[in-house]
Protein backbone atom coordinates (compact mmCIF):
# COMPACT_ATOMS: atom_id res chain seq x y z
CA UNK A 1 0.00 0.00 0.00
CA UNK A 2 2.71 2.34 0.66
CA UNK A 3 4.43 1.07 -2.26
CA UNK A 4 1.88 2.28 -4.30
CA UNK A 5 1.01 5.71 -3.15
CA UNK A 6 4.82 6.37 -3.66
CA UNK A 7 5.30 5.33 -6.96
CA UNK A 8 1.62 7.14 -7.96
CA UNK A 9 3.14 10.45 -6.30
CA UNK A 10 6.62 9.80 -8.64
CA UNK A 11 4.35 9.35 -11.55
CA UNK A 12 2.10 12.06 -11.00
CA UNK A 13 5.33 14.23 -10.46
CA UNK A 14 6.89 12.89 -14.11
CA UNK A 15 4.12 13.57 -15.86
CA UNK A 16 3.31 16.35 -14.24
CA UNK A 17 6.72 17.79 -15.72
CA UNK A 18 6.11 16.16 -19.03
CA UNK A 19 2.86 17.85 -19.35
CA UNK A 20 4.32 21.49 -18.36
CA UNK A 21 7.13 21.04 -20.85
CA UNK A 22 4.46 19.91 -23.17
CA UNK A 23 1.79 23.24 -22.66
CA UNK A 24 5.32 25.30 -22.30
CA UNK A 25 6.41 24.33 -26.08
CA UNK A 26 3.00 25.13 -27.24
CA UNK A 27 2.77 28.31 -25.24
CA UNK A 28 5.88 29.39 -27.30
CA UNK A 29 4.32 28.29 -30.79
CA UNK A 30 1.31 29.97 -30.52
CA UNK A 31 2.46 33.18 -28.89
CA UNK A 32 5.41 33.21 -31.74
CA UNK A 33 3.03 32.39 -34.23
CA UNK A 34 0.53 35.20 -32.69
CA UNK A 35 3.53 37.92 -33.19
CA UNK A 36 4.25 36.82 -36.15
CA UNK A 37 0.62 37.08 -37.47
CA UNK A 38 0.47 40.50 -36.09
CA UNK A 39 3.59 42.02 -37.24
CA UNK A 40 2.39 40.76 -40.50
CA UNK A 41 -0.72 42.59 -40.67
CA UNK A 42 1.48 45.63 -39.44
CA UNK A 43 3.76 45.34 -42.57
CA UNK A 44 0.50 45.15 -44.81
CA UNK A 45 -0.91 47.79 -43.38
CA UNK A 46 2.34 50.16 -44.17
CA UNK A 47 2.77 48.42 -47.90
CA UNK A 48 -1.08 49.56 -48.59
CA UNK A 49 -0.26 53.12 -47.56
CA UNK A 50 2.93 53.81 -49.28
CA UNK A 51 3.71 55.94 -51.70
CA UNK A 52 6.79 53.91 -53.36
CA UNK A 53 6.54 51.42 -55.74
CA UNK A 54 6.00 47.84 -54.13
CA UNK A 55 9.23 46.39 -54.78
CA UNK A 56 11.92 44.41 -52.79
CA UNK A 57 14.61 46.87 -53.27
CA UNK A 58 11.77 49.78 -52.22
CA UNK A 59 11.31 47.99 -48.45
CA UNK A 60 14.16 50.11 -46.64
CA UNK A 61 12.33 53.30 -47.90
CA UNK A 62 8.85 52.43 -47.71
CA UNK A 63 9.86 51.49 -43.83
CA UNK A 64 12.22 54.69 -43.58
CA UNK A 65 8.94 56.59 -45.12
CA UNK A 66 6.33 55.42 -41.97
CA UNK A 67 8.89 56.98 -39.40
CA UNK A 68 6.00 56.71 -36.80
CA UNK A 69 5.65 52.76 -37.52
CA UNK A 70 8.79 52.03 -39.06
CA UNK A 71 10.87 48.82 -38.33
CA UNK A 72 12.44 50.03 -35.27
CA UNK A 73 8.65 50.98 -33.73
CA UNK A 74 7.25 47.31 -34.79
CA UNK A 75 10.53 45.99 -32.62
CA UNK A 76 9.44 48.48 -29.83
CA UNK A 77 5.52 47.46 -30.22
CA UNK A 78 5.90 43.91 -30.26
CA UNK A 79 9.11 43.20 -28.27
CA UNK A 80 10.40 41.10 -30.42
CA UNK A 81 13.32 41.62 -33.17
CA UNK A 82 12.57 42.05 -36.73
CA UNK A 83 14.83 41.36 -39.68
CA UNK A 84 14.05 41.62 -43.14
CA UNK A 85 16.07 40.18 -46.07
CA UNK A 86 15.33 39.93 -49.90
CA UNK A 87 14.63 36.65 -51.46
CA UNK A 88 18.04 35.89 -52.39
CA UNK A 89 18.92 35.82 -48.24
CA UNK A 90 20.70 39.42 -48.58
CA UNK A 91 19.46 41.26 -45.01
CA UNK A 92 17.66 44.97 -46.03
CA UNK A 93 16.63 46.30 -43.06
CA UNK A 94 16.49 45.11 -38.76
CA UNK A 95 15.49 46.70 -35.52
CA UNK A 96 18.60 47.34 -33.52
CA UNK A 97 17.97 45.08 -30.55
CA UNK A 98 18.78 41.52 -30.82
CA UNK A 99 18.71 38.27 -28.34
CA UNK A 100 22.35 37.04 -29.61
CA UNK A 101 24.94 37.80 -31.61
CA UNK A 102 23.05 36.65 -35.17
CA UNK A 103 24.93 34.57 -37.63
CA UNK A 104 22.63 35.69 -40.45
CA UNK A 105 23.01 39.34 -39.65
CA UNK A 106 24.42 40.40 -43.52
CA UNK A 107 22.43 36.49 -45.29
CA UNK A 108 20.23 33.76 -44.75
CA UNK A 109 21.67 30.41 -45.06
CA UNK A 110 21.02 28.85 -48.94
CA UNK A 111 19.32 25.38 -46.94
CA UNK A 112 16.72 27.58 -44.93
CA UNK A 113 15.81 29.86 -48.35
CA UNK A 114 15.10 26.71 -50.48
CA UNK A 115 13.14 24.88 -47.30
CA UNK A 116 10.73 28.09 -47.13
CA UNK A 117 10.35 27.96 -51.09
CA UNK A 118 9.17 24.25 -50.93
CA UNK A 119 7.13 24.23 -47.48
CA UNK A 120 3.85 24.11 -48.00
CA UNK A 121 3.00 26.52 -44.98
CA UNK A 122 5.54 28.99 -46.88
CA UNK A 123 7.19 29.01 -43.00
CA UNK A 124 10.49 27.61 -41.77
CA UNK A 125 11.00 27.29 -37.86
CA UNK A 126 14.53 26.58 -36.59
CA UNK A 127 14.80 25.42 -32.87
CA UNK A 128 17.93 26.04 -30.90
CA UNK A 129 19.38 26.22 -27.38
CA UNK A 130 22.81 27.99 -26.06
CA UNK A 131 23.99 28.47 -23.21
CA UNK A 132 20.65 26.81 -21.45
CA UNK A 133 18.73 28.86 -23.15
CA UNK A 134 15.84 27.70 -25.73
CA UNK A 135 15.26 29.81 -29.14
CA UNK A 136 13.28 29.79 -31.75
CA UNK A 137 14.11 31.49 -35.37
CA UNK A 138 10.90 31.64 -37.63
CA UNK A 139 11.32 32.45 -41.32
CA UNK A 140 8.13 33.77 -43.57
CA UNK A 141 7.47 35.67 -46.71
CA UNK A 142 6.39 39.35 -46.94
CA UNK A 143 4.03 39.84 -49.69
CA UNK A 144 2.60 43.13 -51.39
CA UNK A 145 -0.57 43.92 -51.91
CA UNK A 146 -1.56 41.63 -55.08
CA UNK A 147 0.28 38.63 -53.00
CA UNK A 148 3.73 38.81 -54.93
CA UNK A 149 6.37 37.58 -52.80
CA UNK A 150 8.44 40.91 -51.76
CA UNK A 151 10.78 39.71 -49.06
CA UNK A 152 11.70 37.43 -46.17
CA UNK A 153 10.97 38.13 -42.71
CA UNK A 154 12.73 36.98 -39.86
CA UNK A 155 11.56 36.41 -36.01
CA UNK A 156 14.34 35.55 -33.34
CA UNK A 157 12.33 34.46 -30.22
CA UNK A 158 13.46 33.68 -26.80
CA UNK A 159 11.64 31.14 -24.51
CA UNK A 160 11.25 32.72 -21.43
CA UNK A 161 10.26 29.90 -19.26
CA UNK A 162 10.59 31.80 -16.02
CA UNK A 163 7.06 31.56 -15.31
CA UNK A 164 6.38 27.95 -15.88
CA UNK A 165 8.93 27.07 -14.14
CA UNK A 166 7.69 28.78 -11.13
CA UNK A 167 3.91 27.51 -12.03
CA UNK A 168 5.38 23.89 -12.38
CA UNK A 169 7.71 24.54 -9.14
CA UNK A 170 4.60 25.43 -7.19
CA UNK A 171 2.48 22.95 -8.23
CA UNK A 172 5.23 20.05 -7.56
CA UNK A 173 5.55 21.70 -4.26
CA UNK A 174 1.74 21.25 -3.42
CA UNK A 175 1.26 17.97 -4.72
CA UNK A 176 4.46 16.78 -2.80
CA UNK A 177 2.75 18.31 0.32
CA UNK A 178 -0.55 16.41 -0.65
CA UNK A 179 0.86 13.17 -1.07
CA UNK A 180 2.95 13.07 1.46
CA UNK A 181 -0.07 13.69 4.05
CA UNK A 182 -1.70 10.50 1.74
CA UNK A 183 1.68 8.86 2.53
CA UNK A 184 1.73 9.55 6.40
CA UNK A 185 -1.97 8.15 6.15
CA UNK A 186 -0.91 5.68 4.20
CA UNK A 187 1.26 4.13 6.31
CA UNK A 188 -0.96 4.73 9.75
CA UNK A 189 -3.28 2.83 7.66
CA UNK A 190 -0.90 0.10 6.48
CA UNK A 191 0.22 -0.29 10.10
CA UNK A 192 -3.18 -0.86 11.91
CA UNK A 193 -5.04 -3.18 8.83
CA UNK A 194 -1.36 -5.26 8.34
CA UNK A 195 -1.93 -5.39 12.83
CA UNK A 196 -5.49 -6.10 12.28
CA UNK A 197 -5.12 -8.80 9.40
CA UNK A 198 -1.78 -10.81 10.96
CA UNK A 199 -3.28 -10.59 14.78
CA UNK A 200 -5.10 -13.82 14.09
CA UNK A 201 -1.97 -15.09 12.03
CA UNK A 202 0.11 -14.47 15.27
CA UNK A 203 -2.45 -16.44 17.35
CA UNK A 204 -2.23 -19.11 15.01
CA UNK A 205 1.75 -19.72 14.55
CA UNK A 206 1.85 -19.37 18.06
CA UNK A 207 -0.61 -21.69 18.89
CA UNK A 208 1.24 -23.93 16.31
CA UNK A 209 4.99 -23.55 18.19
CA UNK A 210 2.99 -24.69 21.09
CA UNK A 211 2.28 -28.08 19.57
CA UNK A 212 3.27 -31.20 20.92
CA UNK A 213 2.41 -34.98 19.95
CA UNK A 214 3.39 -35.43 23.77
CA UNK A 215 0.70 -33.11 25.29
CA UNK A 216 -2.67 -31.84 24.93
CA UNK A 217 -2.67 -29.32 22.70
CA UNK A 218 -5.51 -26.43 22.77
CA UNK A 219 -8.19 -25.64 19.56
CA UNK A 220 -7.96 -21.88 18.30
CA UNK A 221 -11.08 -20.02 19.22
CA UNK A 222 -11.47 -16.98 16.58
CA UNK A 223 -14.12 -13.92 16.28
CA UNK A 224 -17.04 -13.98 13.87
CA UNK A 225 -15.01 -11.00 12.26
CA UNK A 226 -12.04 -13.11 11.04
CA UNK A 227 -11.99 -13.28 6.87
CA UNK A 228 -12.76 -16.90 5.08
CA UNK A 229 -9.35 -17.36 4.47
CA UNK A 230 -8.84 -17.40 8.27
CA UNK A 231 -11.66 -19.39 9.13
CA UNK A 232 -10.77 -21.76 6.66
CA UNK A 233 -6.72 -22.39 8.33
CA UNK A 234 -8.16 -22.32 11.78
CA UNK A 235 -10.78 -25.14 11.10
CA UNK A 236 -8.20 -27.04 9.58
CA UNK A 237 -5.82 -26.71 12.37
CA UNK A 238 -8.62 -27.44 14.97
CA UNK A 239 -9.16 -30.78 12.66
CA UNK A 240 -5.59 -31.44 12.57
CA UNK A 241 -5.57 -31.33 16.61
CA UNK A 242 -8.57 -33.56 17.21
CA UNK A 243 -6.76 -36.07 14.83
CA UNK A 244 -3.24 -35.54 16.44
CA UNK A 245 -4.89 -36.57 19.57
CA UNK A 246 -6.60 -39.67 18.33
CA UNK A 247 -3.15 -40.50 17.52
CA UNK A 248 -0.99 -39.34 20.18
CA UNK A 249 -3.33 -41.37 22.20
CA UNK A 250 -3.37 -44.77 19.90
CA UNK A 251 0.70 -44.22 19.46
CA UNK A 252 1.06 -44.11 23.46
CA UNK A 253 -1.31 -46.93 23.77
CA UNK A 254 0.56 -48.86 21.21
CA UNK A 255 3.73 -48.19 22.50
CA UNK A 256 3.37 -49.20 26.06
CA UNK A 257 1.63 -52.73 24.56
CA UNK A 258 5.01 -52.94 22.50
CA UNK A 259 7.17 -51.76 25.72
CA UNK A 260 5.51 -54.40 28.03
CA UNK A 261 5.36 -57.28 25.33
CA UNK A 262 8.82 -56.70 25.01
CA UNK A 263 9.88 -56.30 28.89
CA UNK A 264 7.27 -59.61 29.46
CA UNK A 265 9.52 -61.29 26.84
CA UNK A 266 12.59 -60.25 28.73
CA UNK A 267 11.35 -61.65 31.99
CA UNK A 268 10.33 -64.83 30.76
CA UNK A 269 13.79 -65.17 28.77
CA UNK A 270 15.02 -64.50 32.24
CA UNK A 271 13.54 -66.23 34.40
CA UNK A 272 13.94 -69.78 31.86
CA UNK A 273 18.13 -69.15 32.43
CA UNK A 274 18.04 -70.30 35.99
CA UNK A 275 14.87 -72.87 35.38
CA UNK A 276 16.94 -75.08 33.20
CA UNK A 277 19.65 -75.56 35.79
CA UNK A 278 17.58 -75.86 38.52
CA UNK A 279 16.13 -78.68 36.54
CA UNK A 280 18.65 -80.16 35.87
CA UNK A 281 19.77 -80.45 39.68
CA UNK A 282 16.90 -81.78 40.72
CA UNK A 283 16.94 -84.41 37.76
CA UNK A 284 20.50 -85.76 38.75
CA UNK A 285 19.98 -85.38 42.38
CA UNK A 286 16.47 -87.80 41.88
CA UNK A 287 18.23 -89.74 39.57
CA UNK A 288 21.63 -90.16 41.72
CA UNK A 289 20.09 -90.08 45.05
CA UNK A 290 21.10 -93.07 47.74
CA UNK A 291 20.65 -92.49 51.09
CA UNK A 292 22.99 -95.24 52.03
CA UNK A 293 25.46 -93.46 50.65
CA UNK A 294 27.96 -91.99 53.21
CA UNK A 295 28.61 -88.77 50.99
CA UNK A 296 24.46 -87.81 50.84
CA UNK A 297 24.67 -84.81 53.53
CA UNK A 298 27.61 -83.07 51.18
CA UNK A 299 25.12 -83.69 48.13
CA UNK A 300 22.46 -82.45 49.53
CA UNK A 301 23.83 -79.03 50.52
CA UNK A 302 25.49 -78.97 47.46
CA UNK A 303 22.23 -79.30 46.03
CA UNK A 304 20.81 -77.12 48.00
CA UNK A 305 23.24 -74.36 47.03
CA UNK A 306 22.31 -74.46 43.81
CA UNK A 307 18.37 -74.55 44.10
CA UNK A 308 19.10 -71.15 46.74
CA UNK A 309 21.50 -69.28 43.99
CA UNK A 310 19.01 -70.12 40.93
CA UNK A 311 16.13 -68.72 43.45
CA UNK A 312 18.01 -65.55 43.90
CA UNK A 313 18.54 -65.17 40.74
CA UNK A 314 15.12 -65.14 40.35
CA UNK A 315 14.23 -62.98 42.60
CA UNK A 316 16.66 -60.39 41.27
CA UNK A 317 15.22 -60.51 38.28
CA UNK A 318 11.96 -59.55 40.00
CA UNK A 319 13.17 -57.07 42.06
CA UNK A 320 15.00 -55.31 39.00
CA UNK A 321 11.82 -55.57 36.88
CA UNK A 322 10.05 -54.25 39.50
CA UNK A 323 11.50 -51.31 40.30
CA UNK A 324 12.23 -50.45 37.03
CA UNK A 325 8.42 -50.32 36.78
CA UNK A 326 7.33 -48.77 39.71
CA UNK A 327 7.50 -44.91 38.96
CA UNK A 328 9.47 -42.76 41.42
CA UNK A 329 7.84 -41.11 43.76
CA UNK A 330 8.65 -36.93 44.05
CA UNK A 331 9.22 -36.24 47.93
CA UNK A 332 11.07 -33.00 48.05
CA UNK A 333 13.10 -32.67 51.55
CA UNK A 334 16.03 -30.49 52.20
CA UNK A 335 19.07 -32.59 52.31
CA UNK A 336 22.91 -32.01 51.79
CA UNK A 337 23.91 -34.01 48.85
CA UNK A 338 27.21 -34.30 49.87
CA UNK A 339 26.12 -36.36 52.56
CA UNK A 340 23.71 -38.41 50.87
CA UNK A 341 26.15 -39.23 48.28
CA UNK A 342 29.08 -40.27 50.97
CA UNK A 343 25.88 -42.09 52.81
CA UNK A 344 25.22 -44.09 49.65
CA UNK A 345 29.18 -44.81 48.73
CA UNK A 346 28.92 -46.43 52.22
CA UNK A 347 27.95 -50.07 51.16
CA UNK A 348 30.60 -50.45 48.72
CA UNK A 349 33.36 -52.20 50.45
CA UNK A 350 35.86 -51.55 47.24
CA UNK A 351 38.69 -49.95 48.09
CA UNK A 352 39.37 -48.35 44.45
CA UNK A 353 36.27 -46.27 45.34
CA UNK A 354 37.46 -42.30 46.00
CA UNK A 355 35.28 -39.36 46.86
CA UNK A 356 37.27 -36.43 46.81
CA UNK A 357 34.06 -33.91 46.83
CA UNK A 358 35.91 -30.25 47.23
CA UNK A 359 32.76 -28.72 49.19
CA UNK A 360 31.97 -29.65 52.80
CA UNK A 361 28.22 -29.50 51.75
CA UNK A 362 25.65 -28.47 49.30
CA UNK A 363 22.29 -27.90 50.23
CA UNK A 364 19.52 -28.79 47.29
CA UNK A 365 15.73 -30.33 47.31
CA UNK A 366 15.35 -33.56 46.53
CA UNK A 367 14.32 -37.28 47.09
CA UNK A 368 16.89 -39.09 49.48
CA UNK A 369 16.16 -42.50 48.51
CA UNK A 370 15.98 -41.92 44.88
CA UNK A 371 19.43 -39.85 45.05
CA UNK A 372 20.83 -42.96 46.85
CA UNK A 373 19.31 -45.08 43.81
CA UNK A 374 20.85 -43.12 41.22
CA UNK A 375 24.60 -42.94 43.05
CA UNK A 376 24.36 -46.80 43.55
CA UNK A 377 23.09 -47.68 40.45
CA UNK A 378 26.05 -45.51 38.58
CA UNK A 379 28.73 -47.15 40.70
CA UNK A 380 27.76 -50.36 40.53
CA UNK A 381 27.75 -50.00 36.57
CA UNK A 382 30.76 -48.62 36.66
CA UNK A 383 32.08 -51.53 39.16
CA UNK A 384 31.12 -54.00 36.61
CA UNK A 385 32.58 -51.85 33.53
CA UNK A 386 36.36 -52.73 35.34
CA UNK A 387 38.45 -55.12 33.81
CA UNK A 388 39.97 -57.27 36.34
CA UNK A 389 43.75 -56.87 34.69
CA UNK A 390 43.69 -53.20 35.15
CA UNK A 391 44.25 -51.53 38.37
CA UNK A 392 40.85 -50.02 38.93
CA UNK A 393 39.36 -46.18 39.64
CA UNK A 394 36.25 -44.93 40.52
CA UNK A 395 36.03 -41.57 41.40
CA UNK A 396 32.87 -39.59 42.14
CA UNK A 397 32.35 -36.17 42.78
CA UNK A 398 29.84 -33.76 43.28
CA UNK A 399 29.86 -29.76 42.91
CA UNK A 400 27.96 -26.54 41.93
CA UNK A 401 27.59 -25.28 38.34
CA UNK A 402 25.89 -22.34 38.10
CA UNK A 403 22.47 -23.05 39.48
CA UNK A 404 22.34 -26.70 39.34
CA UNK A 405 24.16 -29.56 41.35
CA UNK A 406 26.34 -31.99 39.05
CA UNK A 407 27.29 -35.46 40.16
CA UNK A 408 29.89 -37.68 38.67
CA UNK A 409 31.18 -40.89 38.70
CA UNK A 410 34.33 -41.41 36.46
CA UNK A 411 35.92 -45.27 36.17
CA UNK A 412 38.66 -46.73 33.96
CA UNK A 413 37.13 -49.52 32.59
CA UNK A 414 36.51 -51.11 29.32
CA UNK A 415 34.24 -47.42 27.95
CA UNK A 416 31.62 -47.78 25.53
CA UNK A 417 31.73 -49.13 22.03
CA UNK A 418 30.37 -46.39 19.59
CA UNK A 419 27.93 -48.71 18.64
CA UNK A 420 26.35 -48.84 21.78
CA UNK A 421 26.64 -45.48 22.57
CA UNK A 422 22.79 -44.77 21.60
CA UNK A 423 21.60 -47.72 23.20
CA UNK A 424 23.03 -46.85 26.74
CA UNK A 425 19.82 -45.30 28.47
CA UNK A 426 17.48 -47.99 26.87
CA UNK A 427 15.44 -50.81 29.04
CA UNK A 428 16.83 -54.31 28.71
CA UNK A 429 20.22 -53.43 26.62
CA UNK A 430 23.68 -54.78 28.33
CA UNK A 431 26.81 -56.13 27.62
CA UNK A 432 26.79 -58.05 30.95
CA UNK A 433 25.87 -61.90 30.66
CA UNK A 434 23.87 -61.36 33.84
CA UNK A 435 21.18 -58.63 34.78
CA UNK A 436 18.33 -57.41 32.44
CA UNK A 437 20.23 -54.02 31.47
CA UNK A 438 17.56 -52.09 33.77
CA UNK A 439 19.53 -49.61 35.93
CA UNK A 440 20.76 -46.52 33.86
CA UNK A 441 17.41 -47.09 32.16
CA UNK A 442 15.98 -46.42 35.37
CA UNK A 443 18.51 -43.74 36.51
CA UNK A 444 17.19 -42.06 33.78
CA UNK A 445 13.50 -41.99 34.40
CA UNK A 446 14.45 -40.73 38.34
CA UNK A 447 16.49 -37.89 37.12
CA UNK A 448 14.26 -36.87 34.03
CA UNK A 449 11.09 -37.17 36.75
CA UNK A 450 13.08 -34.23 38.69
CA UNK A 451 13.69 -32.21 35.27
CA UNK A 452 17.14 -33.02 35.38
CA UNK A 453 19.69 -34.99 33.01
CA UNK A 454 22.08 -37.24 32.44
CA UNK A 455 24.88 -37.39 29.82
CA UNK A 456 28.46 -39.26 29.55
CA UNK A 457 31.55 -39.25 27.88
CA UNK A 458 33.64 -42.62 27.03
CA UNK A 459 36.57 -43.78 25.48
CA UNK A 460 37.13 -47.49 24.54
CA UNK A 461 39.65 -48.99 26.60
CA UNK A 462 40.05 -45.60 28.82
CA UNK A 463 37.01 -45.54 30.96
CA UNK A 464 33.66 -43.82 31.04
CA UNK A 465 32.34 -40.49 33.12
CA UNK A 466 28.72 -39.99 33.97
CA UNK A 467 27.46 -36.65 34.28
CA UNK A 468 24.00 -36.18 36.38
CA UNK A 469 22.59 -32.51 36.57
CA UNK A 470 19.76 -31.84 38.91
CA UNK A 471 18.50 -28.23 38.76
CA UNK A 472 16.92 -25.89 41.70
CA UNK A 473 19.94 -25.84 44.41
CA UNK A 474 18.80 -23.52 47.42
Amino acid sequence: MILVVFIASILIAIIAIFQYNEEAEEYHNERLERKEEAIRQHINFILRNTTYEEATDKIPLIFREHRTLGINELSAIHNLPINVYDLEGKLLIKAPQTLLKDTLDKCIDTQIIQDLAKSVTKRVLLKFQKDGVNYQSSYTYIYNTKGKTLAIMNLPYFEDDDLITRELGEFLQRIGEVYLIILVMAIAIAYFLSKYITRSLKTISETIDQTRLDKRNKRIEITDGSSGEISSLVNAYNSMIDELEESAVMLAKSEREAAWREMAKQVAHEIKNPLTPMRLTVQSFERKFDPSDPQIIHKLKEYSDTLIQQIDTMSSIASAFSNFAKMPAQKNETLDVVKVVGLALDIFNENYIFYPTEKESIIATFDRTQLIRVVTNLVKNAIQAISVDETPKIIVNVFIEGTDVLITVADNGVGISEANKKKVFEPKFTTKTSGMGLGLAMVKKIVETYNGEISFTSQEGKGTVFKVRLPSVN
